[in-house]
């Protein structure tokens, strides 16, 4: 039996659509079109992902979402953003979210989201334990999933974390958007995304001492990104 997905979307040709499309991949599906009776759902039926648009009555996405994340609860969340600008996507991921669609979207992307968080939730149970790495003042324990900054705490989204370690076991070399993307989201090479830029950026707002001139997150031209101690 597939993953069961809660699908939080208030306009009901687009629920349909999705619930339509993501039972025929096998997934059972749960809708809910107002944000306080997704959040009651996602407490009571405990989903493996959730599909959370941002636009909601009752209750708006990202007040849901920050709900299920200081709830503690691990579920992966996709946000739908119809907006399509950039603050209303970096307020998702730093409220928690794990990735992103703009909306208009094509369904074989959302689709491939999809798999690819289930993939990457279920491997991260049995992952084995890693050492404690240190770079200046940044500390990373992979174990624990927990980051310093000078001994302070560092709050990073779920994605953001997986990112960081991609680019630290592969310091020194650079590593492509395509890789990445590969790497910790497990998307195909046709699925294209800024996911990466944006993630990127914050991860330098949190870590690096100035932003704009990162001293450990480098940017290399036309090719990628690359992690230096």
């Amino acid at each position: 039996m597939k993953a069961r997905i809660l699908i939080v979307e208030d306009n009901p040709g687009l629920a349909f659509g999705l619930r339509n499309n993501l039972e025929l991949e096998g997934y059972r599906v749960e809708v809910c079109t107002d944000g306080r009776e997704g959040l009651e759902a996602v407490r009571r039926s405990a989903p493996d992902l959730v599909i959370l648009d941002l636009m909601l009555p009752g209750m708006d996405g990202l007040s849901v979402l920050d709900a299920i994340r200081k709830g503690d609860d691990k579920v992966p969340v996709l946000v739908l953003t119809a907006r399509g600008e950039e603050s209303d996507k970096v307020l998702g991921l730093r409220t928690g979210a794990d990735d992103y669609v703009t909306k208009p979207f094509g369904l074989l992307e959302l689709i491939a989201r999809v798999e690819a968080l289930l993939r990457r939730s279920g491997d991260g149970e049995d992952a084995a334990p890693a050492k404690v790495f240190r770079f200046g003042a940044i500390e990373i324990e992979p174990e624990a999933r927990t980051v310093l900054r000078g001994g302070m705490p560092v709050e990073l989204a779920p994605k953001e974390f997986d990112l960081l370690l991609a680019l630290v076991h592969n310091a020194g070399r650079v590593r492509t958007r395509q890789q990445l993307l590969d790497e910790v989201w497990g998307y195909a090479a046709d699925v294209v995304s800024r996911t990466v830029d944006t993630h990127i950026g914050e991860l330098r707002r949190k870590l690096e001492k100035d932003p704009s001139k990162p001293r450990h997150i480098l940017t290399a031209r036309k090719a990628g990104y690359r992690w230096v101690g």
